[in-house]
C-alpha cells in the first residue's frame, strides 16, 4: 500500500474537520433556529365529503425558548400561518421548552402574546403536550399541572381540547373537532407512562354522524383510532428531529412506530407534524421547522 503523503493528509483532515464543524453548526443554529418551512398535505379520506371544502394550519411542538424559540420568532411563524389563509388552525402541544441549552426561558404570557396574532374565521383551537404537564417554562422549573398553559392559551383566544368535542359548521356543512388529553402525563418508569388521554369519553360526544378530525399530541393512540374518525392529526415526534442518510433517524426511541408524515392503515389516515422547536438538545438536521397544511374536500370555485 502506497503511503499517504502527509501533506495531503493533513489537507484531507483539516477539511474533514472544517466540513464537521460546518454540518454542526447549521445542525445546531441554522436549520433549527432559522429555518421554516410550509407543508402541504390533500389527503383524499373516505370519510370526508367532497362537498365540504376545508383548510387546516398546523402548528406543532412549539418549545418556546431563547434563542432557538423566541418570542419573536414565534410571533413571525404565526404570521406566516396567517398568511395561508386557513378556515381553521390547531396547534398540538408542547409549548414549553425541551431543554435546558438556553439563553433564557420565554415564559408562557410572552408566548401567549405572539399567538394571540393567530387568526381563522373557524377558530384557534390547541391541545397540551408532555412537556406541557412535565415542568414549568423550562425543564427545570416546576411545573404547575399545565394550569399555566392553559391559562394563558385562554388569554391568547385560543380554546384549549382536553378529551373534548366541538361541533363546527362550514358551508352549510358541520364537522366536530376533537383533541385528546396528553397520553404521557405521568412517569411511571422507563419507556412507561400513565396518561389523561380518554379517547373513547371524547368521541361520546360526537351526537351526529358529521366527518371527525382528532387532535392527539402523540402519535401513540393511532392503533386504538376508530375508522369513523376521518382524519387524525399529531405531532411529538419532530419527524425524527435529526435525519441522517443511512442511519435514518438515530434520536427516535423503538416505540414510535410513526415518525413523519402521512400515514395509512386500514383504511384511516395520519399526518405526523414535524413540529417547530427541538427537544433534549437544540438540533435539527434534515427536518426543519415546519407549518403543515391540510386541505379537505373540493376547493370553491369563484
Amino acid at each position: 500500500m502506497a503511503m499517504i503523503n502527509r501533506r495531503l493528509f493533513m489537507k484531507s483532515a483539516g477539511g474533514l474537520t472544517l466540513g464537521t464543524l460546518g454540518l454542526g453548526s447549521y445542525a445546531f443554529a441554522i436549520e433549527p433556529g432559522f429555518m421554516l418551512e410550509h407543508t402541504a398535505y390533500a389527503p383524499e379520506l373516505s370519510r370526508w365529503p367532497k362537498t365540504l371544502p376545508l383548510r387546516i394550519a398546523v402548528l406543532a411542538d412549539i418549545h418556546a425558548c431563547e434563542p432557538w424559540m423566541s418570542a419573536q420568532r414565534i410571533k413571525s411563524i404565526c404570521e406566516a400561518t396567517n398568511s395561508l389563509k386557513p378556515d381553521v388552525i390547531v396547534i398540538l402541544g408542547d409549548f414549553n421548552a425541551g431543554h435546558n441549552f438556553v439563553t433564557a426561558p420565554v415564559m408562557p404570557e410572552q408566548w401567549a402574546e405572539s399567538l394571540s396574532v393567530l387568526h381563522a374565521p373557524l377558530g384557534v383551537y390547541a391541545i397540551l403536550g408532555n412537556h406541557d404537564w412535565w415542568h414549568g417554562a423550562l425543564p427545570n422549573m416546576r411545573g404547575d399541572n399545565a394550569e399555566s398553559v392553559r391559562r394563558h392559551l385562554q388569554y391568547a383566544g385560543i380554546k384549549v381540547l382536553e378529551n373534548q368535542a366541538v361541533k363546527i359548521n362550514h358551508h352549510g356543512q358541520s364537522f366536530w373537532l376533537v383533541g385528546l388529553g396528553d397520553q404521557m402525563v405521568h412517569r411511571l418508569g422507563k419507556g412507561q407512562y400513565e396518561g389523561r388521554d380518554d379517547l373513547n369519553g371524547a368521541l361520546r360526544q360526537v351526537t351526529d354522524l358529521s366527518p371527525i378530525i382528532l387532535l392527539a399530541h402523540e402519535p401513540f393512540i393511532f392503533s386504538r383510532v376508530p375508522e369513523h374518525v376521518a382524519l387524525t392529526l399529531c405531532g411529538h415526534t419532530h419527524g425524527g428531529q435529526v435525519v441522517l442518510p443511512v442511519l435514518g433517524t438515530p434520536f427516535v426511541a423503538d416505540r414510535f412506530q410513526y415518525i413523519y408524515g402521512q400515514v395509512e392503515d386500514e383504511g384511516r389516515t395520519m399526518i405526523i407534524s414535524a413540529g417547530l422547536g427541538t427537544s433534549i438538545v437544540p438540533v435539527r438536521f434534515g427536518r426543519p421547522p415546519e407549518i403543515v397544511s391540510v386541505d379537505l374536500g373540493a376547493p370553491l370555485i369563484g
